[in-house]
């Protein structure tokens, strides 16, 4: 209950000031790298909180290197057995990777400059522990299914010097079918840009290679930290004023997200349990786009249902929403939404109420108070 009461405080403090969840992360990071100071029965206390709160947190804003160091860190504390292994299975195979990836780097490297492209930083990348370790969960524990375990990662000056990039190492290495991914042109929810592609690289060895901006690559890695500084810093003279001055608002179109969370945390009251399920797959989930006919992006939950697109929307359209159609082909009302699709969205005006059957599939919490509170006006539930 106290955890979870310097929670609600915290949530409300970040809507109105960005620096409280950026010391906040900042403190929790050094309390996992002091953890082992602590007797057994805290650090697992401590570990499970920072993987299922702070480092989604993290996540949820773009801070990709200070999740990662959560993660790990909470990972080795709540199952060592894995964590060594997976360890120990990535260093060993990255010792065999390392021998292409530096001959990519270099192949790479000779290209672009031939092309005139001016390339700020060319390295390779290890997969983090944890999220390796979500990965080889879902290929049955077999490490040669997992094609991004190494990457070549490449930082351009320019958004169109990216596009070009991407040319040049299709053109170097044949590209794999279906394995092409453009961040830049449509962001992930957490707003991080970047181009994927993976290839068949020196040797037929395949290789994923990541190609983005020097703005891209800070925000990726400190998320709306680099962004706040970046755009603060042209406003403030010196790091004081930075960090003392007055509150930060937090940007708008970066944090919606923060103000939808501040607002279904007063509609909910005091209901714990609804709490932390609400913010752990309405915050903390891994989030999908859907589009309207239209082309606006819907960001949605994993999982998350065409009910949930429809109040999404507005609270009209779920109550009166009767069908709808994925990608133009009829879909039932729970069916799970996949990433991209586009979403329509079929209503009737007979239709006075949404059914309370509903709530046993909707995942957001938009979606659930929305129904509670149609079928309470109508007396349906209590």
């Amino acid at each position: 209950e106290y955890f979870l009461e310097n929670l609600r405080k915290m949530i409300l403090a970040m809507a109105s000031d960005i620096r409280v969840i950026i010391i906040k992360l900042a403190d929790r990071l050094h309390n996992m790298q002091t953890l082992e100071f602590n007797p057994p029965d805290k650090q697992i206390r401590i570990a499970r909180e920072t993987l299922e709160i702070f480092a989604p947190i993290a996540n949820r804003l773009g801070m990709g290197e200070v999740k990662t160091q959560l993660q790990d860190l909470s990972f080795k504390y709540l199952d060592r057995e894995n964590y060594n292994f997976i360890k120990e299975l990535e260093d060993e195979d990255y010792k065999v990777r390392e021998k292409y990836v530096n001959q990519a780097i270099s192949e790479i490297g000779e290209e672009i400059k031939k092309e005139g492209i001016r390339a700020i930083k060319i390295d390779g990348r290890a997969k983090s522990v944890y999220s390796l370790f979500l990965k080889m969960q879902k290929h049955d524990m077999d490490i040669n299914q997992i094609y991004d375990l190494a990457a070549v990662r490449i930082i351009v000056p320019e958004v169109a010097d990216c596009y070009e990039t991407l040319g040049i190492v299709h053109k170097k290495y044949r590209p794999m079918i279906g394995r092409i991914k453009d961040y830049i042109s449509l962001p992930k929810p957490n707003g991080y840009q970047s181009i994927h592609t993976t290839v068949f690289g020196p040797d037929g060895k395949i290789l994923e290679v990541q190609i983005r901006t020097i703005k891209m690559h800070n925000e990726a890695e400190f998320g709306i930290a680099a962004h706040w500084i970046y755009s603060e810093s042209k406003k403030k003279k010196n790091w004081s004023d930075l960090l003392f001055g007055k509150k930060q608002a937090v940007p708008k179109k970066e944090l919606e997200w923060v103000k939808q969370l501040r607002q279904w945390q007063n509609e909910i009251g005091r209901d714990d349990e609804e709490f932390i399920q609400g913010l752990k797959i309405d915050f903390f989930k891994n989030h999908i786009f859907a589009f309207t006919p239209q082309g606006d992006i819907i960001d949605l939950p994993e999982d998350a249902t065409p009910v949930d697109f429809a109040y999404a929307i507005h609270g009209e359209i779920g109550n009166h929403a009767t069908g709808a159609k994925a990608d133009g082909k009829m879909v039932t009302l729970d069916y799970r939404i996949r990433n991209g699709q586009v979403m329509e969205i079929i209503t009737s005006k007979d239709r006075k109420n949404p059914n309370a059957d509903w709530l046993k599939f909707v995942k957001t919490s938009i979606a659930k108070s929305h129904i509670r509170r149609e079928l309470r006006k109508e007396g349906l539930i209590k």
